[in-house]
């Protein structure tokens, strides 16, 4: 896995593909705790149990399942909607402009898509919020991968297919290592976007993990810099 950016590495790439939370913003922004406290309140509110039982549950299916959501539909046959609506209404104030991060994308010439297992209002709210949603043609969201969440590879195949991109001509940005696995053997590019969490860092090391990128802005800087 290479620290450095090198164009050479990347000149024959013409769609960027970015997972959303932790990724676009900076992890310390700490949306996930907003959405993590809120993932919590639903599920004991749907399943009737107190706090700390909903709060095993929640881990649990997220462990099990790849997402809470995925397991509330699949052990409790829970319609999706009011889940997403609930979970992702936060405060983004936390949030400031990407100005950095709007110069590089602005600079990137090819097709700029997010891919990430929130929903799509989820993903217009954070980057409208960063000021950088106009740079992106499209956002696939859980709802487009029929509530499957990532790293299921039919989803990636989904994602190709639906927007008809070629693998060998794409890069995939993401902060959760495990799911640059599938990416990897489709035959993306991969940039790891690593943070403080366990969950960030699992199966970091088995090899599908191409590049490293402590901060998103200064690496594509890095990347255009060395573009010559």
């Amino acid at each position: 896995m290479k620290k450095t950016a090198d164009w050479s590495d990347f000149s024959d790439i013409d769609v960027w593909i970015f997972d959303l939370d932790n990724t676009l913003y900076p992890a310390h922004c700490n949306l996930f705790a907003q959405i993590d406290r809120k993932m919590g309140q639903f599920v004991a509110r749907f399943l009737g149990v107190e706090h700390d039982e909903a709060k095993r549950i929640q881990k649990q299916y997220f462990h099990t399942y790849g997402t809470t959501l995925n397991g509330l539909m699949t052990c409790h046959d829970m319609h999706p909607d009011d889940f997403l609506d609930f979970v992702h209404d936060i405060d983004l104030s936390n949030i400031d402009r990407a100005e950095k991060l709007d110069e590089a994308l602005e600079m990137i010439d090819g097709r700029k898509i997010i891919f990430t297992n929130g929903s799509e209002d989820h993903a217009t709210n954070v980057s409208l919020q960063l000021g950088i949603k106009h740079h992106f043609e499209h956002i696939f969201d859980i709802k487009k991968s029929d509530f499957i969440p990532k790293p299921e590879m039919s989803v990636y195949q989904k994602l190709l297919s639906d927007l008809e991109i070629d693998p060998k001509r794409a890069v995939f940005f993401e902060d959760m290592a495990k799911n640059l696995k599938p990416a990897h053997e489709l035959g993306m590019k991969t940039v790891w976007i690593p943070n403080t969490e366990q969950w960030s860092h699992e199966s970091a090391s088995e090899g599908h993990v191409h590049h490293v990128a402590e901060d998103l802005a200064d690496w594509l800087h890095s990347l255009l810099q060395s573009r010559g």
